[in-house]
């Protein structure tokens, strides 16, 4: 089944996650207006800078339409700034940060980028074929917190495909699943690994 899926185009890397779901068999669009949103069966939320999409998605009248339709069931997936406005709750974030919700979780804002330098590491993920997933964090959340529908799909490992110590990293949870809502720590874009991308769109087609 063929499904168009959007890419919200107002920071990030919206062209590499276009054609990240093109290779993995979808139409990717991008999303900046309201109009364009209500033509997608999925939604990709980018990495960014959150407190800015914040603002944008105010700016550009799609918080409130967004909003409706992840309650709606719309799947959505969220890579590192895309997590954090997926959230339910952040921490460190601004008082004045928009969050669209869709996942039970709290997530705390640029924990790597704080506490353990941005850095690449391989990860266990769980319903993927083919391998640890090859995993690159740039001042990426964390999740400290999840719901009982919350699926961990992936944790930092204790020490690092490199051979370093994670550090408080070890045992984080960076790739979540709730029914239609995915969401990662990392950029699975930037690497031409194209099965974080395809799982989201076997998603949507089974949304669909």
């Amino acid at each position: 089944m063929a499904v168009r899926i959007g890419v919200l185009a107002l920071q990030g890397n919206v062209r590499e996650h276009v054609a990240a779901l093109t290779a993995a068999g979808a139409e990717g669009v991008p999303v900046r207006r309201a109009s364009e949103l209500a033509a997608v069966d999925g939604i990709v939320l980018p990495g960014g800078e959150s407190t800015t999409m914040s603002k944008l998605l105010d700016t550009f009248e799609l918080l409130e339409p967004l909003r409706a339709r992840l309650r709606d069931g719309l799947p959505a997936y969220g890579s590192c700034a895309g997590m954090i406005l997926l959230a339910d709750e952040i921490l460190d974030g601004r008082p004045d940060q928009h969050q669209l919700g869709g996942l039970d979780v709290v997530v705390r804002r640029n924990a790597f980028g704080r506490q353990v330098d941005s850095f690449e590491t391989d990860l266990d993920f769980t319903g993927l074929i083919g391998g640890p997933v090859h995993a690159v964090f740039i001042r990426a959340p964390w999740v400290e917190k999840t719901g009982g529908d919350v699926e961990v799909l992936a944790s930092v490992p204790d020490v690092t495909s490199a051979g370093a110590d994670a550090g408080e990293a070890a045992g984080r949870a960076v790739a979540i699943r709730q029914g239609p809502v995915l969401a990662t720590s990392f950029h699975p874009e930037l690497t031409g690994d194209r099965r974080v991308h395809a799982l989201f769109v076997d998603m949507v087609r089974a949304a669909g």
